[in-house]
C-alpha cells in the first residue's frame, strides 16, 4: 500500500507527470486508484514504452520480464493519459471517485495485496505443472455418462486450442458466423440422425439439465395439470436424479424413482401412476450396461399422455436400435464421448432431440437454414421467440447459453470419422466388452445383466473393495456399485494390456491365475472377433439397428486430415472472431483469453481425469478449485463460493434456490415473490419462475435506475411473502446505481434476500464488491469478467458467492460430497460443474492478482467513456450517471434514426463492412445499441471504433438531408459481400467503393461476410433444422 509513495520519494518528476497526488475528501477513492497509479508510475519513466507492471519488486534484477498485466491491458500508459485529459480528468483517482458511487467504494485494506500476489506467465507455468504433478491419471472405467475417448490432433489443435473458434460470441450475428453455425448445424444433424427423432437443439449444458430440460417440456404439454409425476427407472444415473429433484421442486413435479423392468422385462404402471403420470425417463442402455426394450412402456405412458424421455448414448445409438424407434419423444444425453475429454465432469455438450410436435417447445438453441438477401443458402438461430429474452418469465427455459466449442468437436469428430468409422468404433468397443464379459465369467464371476443385451457396460458380481483394491494398484478405477457388485464401462482408448489389467484385477480378488493380454487375443479369435468382423459385429438381435445415419455429404467427405483441416479452416474463415476485430457486445465482456491461461486444457493432467475418481487422485484440481473459491470470495466479499453452476443462469437458479431452502428452514415456506426491474436480463424472471417463485416487476425510471418508491411499495405490499429481489449492478443501462444500498435495504426490511445478478461484475471486481453494496448472493460469469473464452456460445461458468447464513445451502452431489451441511441438490451433473475450464478463470486471477484486476476493471471504465465521449455529439447515449459518466459499457439510443427508416439492426449490419462485430442490439431498450469496451482493446481499435460509429452518423445524415433514398442505401443494403462487389451490375445510388471500403484502413485489412443480410422471417417460416445439399435447400 505504501509502496507507491516510497515511488514518489524515489522519482518525484516521474511519479508527478504521470498521477495527482490525492486531495483531501479523496481518500475513500485512493485504494481503487494505487494499482493504476503505480503502473502509470512505473511505465511512463522506462525506457520501453510498453512496459507495464503489476507491484512487486520491480527494482529488482531478479524481477521476471514476461508479467501479464502489460500484456493483458490495451491502451498503453501515455493513451491511458490522453483518455484522462480527453474526459477531462488530471488523474485515474479522481476519473474513479466521479464514476463509481461513493457509499459503495471498497475500503481502504479491504483485500491484502500480499494475499493475492501477481504470478508472471512463466511462474503461473511452473505453478500449474506443479499442481497438473498432483493429480493421478489412472485409467478410469467408472462409466456412469463418462467415459475416455480419443480426440484427434486435428481437432484438438483447430477447434479446441484455435482462438478462431474459441474467441467468438454466440451466432446472433449470422452473416459474420455462416462457420459455426454450419458446424452447429452439422451437430443438430448427428444428434437427430442417431437418435432417429426429428429435430435437435444445438447442444444444452450437461446431461443431467437436459433431462431436466425435458422434464419441463413435459409437464408443459400435459392438458390435465393434475398430472404433476414424472417417473424415473431406478437405473437412471444418480446425478442425473439429482439434477432432476432440484428442478422438479420450483414446478410443483413429483418425481418418482422405482424398478420399471426386472431382467429386462418393464412392470406394469399403477393405477395411481396411470392417473398422476406426466412424463417418464430411462437409461439407454442403463447405468448398469443393461439394454431393455422400452417400447412396452412408451406405449402404456402415451395411452395416458405422458411424454417419454430416453437418456442414451449416441456411440451406442451407432449399433443399437435408435430411442424414436421403440416411442421416446426426446432424447438427452452427453455428447462428450465423440471426442471431448473427461475433463474431470466438463465442460461436455449436453445434447436434446425430440419429434417435430415439440420443437416450438424445446429449450436452447436451434440452429436453421434461411437464405440472404441475395437468396443465397444462410444459417440463423431460429426460433428466438422460445427463448428467455423475450419470453422472459414465460419462457420455456432460462437457458442463455450452450456448449457449442465442445458441439463443434462432436460435430467434427463424426465428420472426421464418418459413419462406418463411428460404427467400427462402436464394434470395437462392444467386442471388448465381450471379450471381458467371457474371461470374467471364466473367472467364476457373473454379469449381472448376463442373460441380457449390452453394448459397453457389465455390473459384475465380486467381491467389491478386493477387486477395488487390486485395479487400483495397477492405477486403474473402477465402478463401486455395492459391496458385491462391481461396474466396468469399456471405451475406444482400451488395449489388449488395459482388459487384461482389467481381468486380472478381478482375478486376484477372487484368488485365481492373472491373465495377459496374449491370453485375450486368444480369447477374441474363439469368439470370432477380429477387425475384419467389426463391420458385421451385432448387439443382440432385438437391439440391432438397421436404420441408416449420417448419410448427408459432410458425414462421407472429410475423413483424411488434411481434408478435415480445410474443412475445419474454410468454416473459420467465414467467423468474425477476436483474432479479426473487437466484439463490443454490451453486457458480454469480450476480452483477451489469453494463451498463458488456456494451456492448462490441453494437459493430460486435467482434461483426462474423470468425475467421479477417488479424490485423492485429484489433489491437484482441489487445490486448484480451493484456490479459486478463496480468490472469488476475497473479489466479491462473500463468506463462501460454489463453482458447480456451469452457466450464467444455472447460477442464478442455483443462488434463488439456495435463498429458498434458507427461507424454508427458517419456517418462512410462504416467501415466493421475486422482485425483478423491467430493465433485467431476461433470464431474471426465468430463472425465478424456475425457482418456484412469482415475478413482480418494478419499474424503472426514465434515469435508468431503479424506481424506489415503486421498489418500497412493492416490498412492502409483499411483506409477507417477499422472497427475492434480483438486481443487476451496474445496471443494463450501463450505468452505477447510487442507490443501491437503499434499494437492497428496502428489501431487507420486508424479509427479503438481495441477489446481485453479476452479469457486470466486470464493473465491480477491484472498485466495489455485492457485500458492500449489502448483497446476499451473487453469481459471477467467469466467461466474462475471468477471461474463460465464450466459445461461439459457450462453455461458461456461473459459480455463486454468498454470505455466512447462505453458506450451509450450496449445491450438494451424490457421488462425490460437495456443498454445505444442508446442501440443495445439485444445479449441473458433475461435482465442479465444468471443472477443466476452472483452469482459466484461476490462472486469470493468478497471473494479474488483485491489483492487476483492479487495473483491469478502472481501464474498462475508462475505455467505455473515452468511445462515449468521442461518439455523443452525433449519437444520443441514452444514461449517464451523477457526473456524466458511464460504467463500463454505454446504451445508445438510435431512436431518432427511425424517422429516417432506418432501424438499430441497420447500423449494426453496417459496422460489419467496417470490420467490426455489431455491439448487442435492441436491448434493453428496442432502440438500443450497448456497447462494451473492455481493458483487453488496443487503443488503435477504440479509435477505429469510433471513426466507424461516426462515419455511420454521417451516412445516416445523408439519407436525413435526402442524398439517399431511405430504403436503398449503405445501411439498408449492408452487409456488402465480395460477390455483390464484383457483380456485372450495380443497382445502388452509393458507389461500390463507399459499400466496401468507407474508411481507408480497410484496404489494408478486411473482414468480408460471406453472406448478405439473412432473412430471419423466412427461417422461421421454412424450418430447416439439419445439414443437407445445396440443392436440397434450393428446392
Amino acid at each position: 500500500m505504501f509502496a507507491l509513495y516510497r515511488q514518489a520519494a524515489l522519482h518525484p518528476t516521474r511519479f508527478e507527470r504521470c498521477v495527482r497526488v490525492p486531495r483531501a475528501g479523496t481518500l475513500r477513492a485512493r485504494p481503487v486508484a494505487l494499482a493504476y497509479r503505480r503502473t502509470l508510475a512505473t511505465a511512463s519513466g522506462a525506457s520501453d514504452p510498453f512496459y507495464m507492471e503489476t507491484p512487486r519488486d520491480n527494482d529488482s534484477v531478479f524481477a521476471p520480464q514476461d508479467t501479464f498485466l502489460r500484456r493483458h491491458i490495451g491502451p498503453r500508459p501515455e493513451q491511458i493519459q490522453h483518455i484522462l485529459q480527453t474526459l477531462g480528468y488530471s488523474s485515474v483517482e479522481e476519473f474513479v471517485a466521479k464514476t463509481v458511487p461513493e457509499e459503495v467504494v471498497l475500503p481502504e485494506g479491504a483485500v491484502d495485496e500480499k494475499s493475492m500476489p501477481a504470478l508472471s506467465e512463466s511462474e503461473l507455468a511452473r505453478r500449474s505443472e506443479e499442481l497438473a504433478r498432483q493429480n493421478k491419471v489412472f485409467r478410469s472405467y467408472i462409466g456412469m455418462g463418462y467415459q475416455n475417448t480419443t480426440v484427434p490432433p486435428v481437432i484438438m489443435r483447430n477447434i479446441l486450442e484455435n482462438p478462431g473458434w474459441y474467441t467468438s460470441y454466440t451466432p446472433y450475428q449470422p452473416e459474420i458466423s455462416q462457420g459455426r453455425l454450419e458446424s452447429l448445424l452439422n451437430y443438430q444433424t448427428m444428434v437427430k440422425s442417431l437418435t432417429g427423432l426429428d429435430i435437435s437443439n444445438a447442444s444444452l449444458l450437461d446431461e443431467g439439465t437436459a433431462a431436466a430440460e425435458a422434464m419441463i417440456l413435459a409437464l408443459g404439454t400435459v392438458k390435465d395439470k393434475k398430472r404433476n409425476v414424472f417417473l424415473v427407472d431406478d437405473k437412471v444415473l444418480p446425478q442425473t436424479l439429482a439434477v432432476l429433484r432440484g428442478r422438479a421442486k420450483g414446478f410443483g413435479i413429483e418425481i418418482v424413482q422405482q424398478p420399471l423392468q426386472e431382467n429386462g422385462q418393464v412392470q406394469e404402471l399403477s393405477s395411481d401412476l396411470k392417473e398422476r403420470i406426466m412424463g417418464v425417463l430411462v437409461q439407454y442402455p442403463d447405468v448398469d450396461g443393461l439394454l431393455v426394450d422400452w417400447a412396452p412402456l412408451a406405449k402404456k405412458v402415451k395411452e395416458v399422455g405422458g411424454l417419454v424421455v430416453a437418456a442414451t448414448d449416441l456411440l451406442a445409438l451407432t449399433m443399437v436400435k435408435p430411442p424414436a424407434e421403440w416411442g421416446a419423444d426426446m432424447a438427452v444425453g452427453n455428447a462428450a464421448r465423440f471426442g471431448v475429454p473427461p475433463g474431470y465432469g466438463g465442460p461436455h455438450a449436453g445434447f436434446f432431440a425430440a419429434t417435430d410436435a415439440l420443437k416450438r417447445r424445446m429449450p436452447g438453441r436451434l440452429i436453421g437454414v434461411s437464405r440472404d438477401a441475395d437468396g443465397r443458402v444462410a444459417y440463423r438461430l431460429s426460433l428466438q421467440t422460445r427463448e428467455q429474452h423475450i419470453r422472459r418469465e414465460k419462457a420455456t427455459s432460462n437457458i442463455c447459453t450452450a456448449q457449442a466449442l465442445l458441439a463443434n468437436m462432436n460435430a467434427m469428430y463424426a465428420v472426421y470419422h464418418g459413419p462406418k468409422g463411428l460404427r467400427r468404433i462402436a464394434a470395437k468397443v462392444h467386442a471388448l466388452t465381450r471379450v471381458l464379459k467371457h474371461e470374467l465369467e471364466h473367472l467364476g464371476a457373473k454379469a449381472i445383466n448376463a442373460n441380457g443385451a449390452f453394448f459397453d457396460t457389465l455390473t459384475i458380481q465380486a467381491p467389491a473393495d478386493r477387486v477395488l483394491e487390486a485395479a487400483r494398484a495397477k492405477e486403474i478405477n473402477l465402478r463401486r456399485v455395492s459391496d458385491d457388485q462391481v461396474g466396468v464401462t469399456i471405451d475406444e482408448t482400451v488395449t489388449a494390456k488395459d482388459l487384461a489389467d482389467i481381468v486380472s484385477s478381478f482375478a486376484e480378488a477372487l484368488s485365481k491365475p492373472t491373465v495377459s493380454a496374449e491370453r485375450l487375443q486368444e480369447v477374441a479369435s474363439e469368439l470370432g472377433l477380429s477387425a475384419q468382423s467389426l463391420d458385421s459385429l451385432q448387439v443382440d438381435d432385438a437391439f440391432h439397428r438397421t436404420t441408416e445415419y449420417l448419410a448427408q455429404p459432410v458425414f462421407n467427405a472429410h475423413h483424411s486430415e488434411t481434408a478435415l483441416l480445410r474443412y475445419i479452416h474454410d468454416l473459420q474463415s467465414k467467423d468474425l472472431s477476436l483474432v479479426h476485430a473487437m466484439i463490443p457486445l454490451g453486457s458480454c465482456t469480450m476480452k483477451l483469453n489469453s494463451v498463458s491461461s488456456m494451456k492448462m486444457l490441453s494437459f493430460p493432467e486435467y482434461h483426462a481425469l474423470h468425475p467421479f475418481a477417488p479424490v485423492e487422485q485429484a489433489q491437484g484440481y482441489l487445490t486448484l478449485i480451493r484456490e479459486l473459491e478463496d480468490d472469488l470470495a476475497k473479489l466479491t466479499g462473500f463468506a463462501a463460493v460454489s463453482l458447480q453452476p456451469n452457466s450464467g443462469a444455472q447460477g442464478e437458479f442455483a443462488g434463488l434456490s439456495v435463498i429458498r431452502a434458507y427461507q424454508e428452514a427458517q419456517g418462512q415456506q410462504q416467501r415466493n415473490v421475486c422482485l425483478i426491474p423491467t430493465s433485467a436480463h431476461g433470464t431474471n424472471p426465468a430463472s425465478a419462475v424456475m425457482a418456484g417463485m412469482k415475478v413482480v416487476p418494478v419499474q424503472t425510471l426514465p434515469d435508468g435506475t431503479i424506481d424506489l418508491v415503486d421498489l418500497r411499495a412493492k416490498a412492502e405490499k409483499h411483506k409477507d411473502v417477499l422472497a427475492a429481489t434480483m438486481i443487476t449492478e451496474p445496471g443494463t443501462t450501463g450505468i452505477y446505481f447510487a442507490k443501491i444500498k437503499e434499494a437492497i435495504d428496502i428489501v431487507h426490511e420486508f424479509g427479503g434476500q438481495v441477489y446481485l445478478d453479476g452479469a457486470n461484475l466486470q464493473a465491480q471486481v477491484g472498485v466495489t464488491n455485492p457485500v458492500v453494496m449489502g448483497a446476499d448472493v451473487t453469481h459471477l460469469n467467469l466467461h466474462k469478467t475471468f477471461s474463460i473464452p465464450h466459445g461461439g456460445g459457450g462453455p461458461g461458468v456461473g459459480p455463486i458467492g454468498v454470505q455466512e447464513h447462505l453458506a450451509q445451502y450450496l449445491p450438494g452431489h451424490p457421488v462425490v460430497p460437495t456443498g454445505g451441511n444442508s446442501a440443495i441438490e445439485p444445479v449441473s451433473a458433475a461435482p465442479w460443474g465444468s471443472a477443466s475450464i476452472l483452469t482459466i478463470a484461476w490462472a486469470y486471477i493468478k497471473m494479474l492478482g488483485w491489483s492487476g484486476i483492479r487495473t483491469s476493471t478502472i481501464t474498462a471504465l475508462l475505455n467505455a467513456n473515452y468511445v462515449k465521449e468521442r461518439i455523443q455529439h452525433k449519437y444520443k447515449v441514452k444514461y449517464v450517471g451523477k457526473h456524466g459518466n458511464v460504467a463500463h459499457e454505454l446504451l445508445v439510443d438510435m431512436a431518432e434514426f427511425q424517422a429516417h427508416g432506418i432501424q438499430v439492426m441497420d447500423v449494426a449490419k453496417r459496422l460489419i463492412d467496417y470490420g467490426f462485430h455489431p455491439p448487442t442490439c435492441s436491448w434493453p431498450i428496442s432502440t438500443g445499441m450497448l456497447i462494451e469496451i473492455t481493458e483487453s482493446e488496443p487503443f488503435e481499435e477504440i479509435e477505429r471504433l469510433c471513426e466507424a460509429l461516426l462515419s455511420i452518423a454521417d451516412e445516416v445524415q445523408e439519407i436525413k438531408e435526402g442524398k439517399l433514398p431511405k430504403d436503398n442505401n449503405m445501411l439498408k443494403r449492408a452487409p456488402h459481400t465480395i460477390e455483390a462487389l464484383t457483380a456485372e451490375t450495380w443497382d445502388r445510388p452509393y458507389s461500390r467503393e463507399r459499400a466496401v471500403y468507407p474508411v481507408p484502413s480497410l484496404r489494408q485489412k478486411k473482414f468480408w461476410p460471406p453472406v448478405a443480410r439473412v432473412d430471419d422471417a423466412y427461417g422461421d417460416r421454412n424450418l430447416v433444422c439439419e445439414c443437407g445439399t445445396v440443392d436440397e435447400y434450393a428446392s
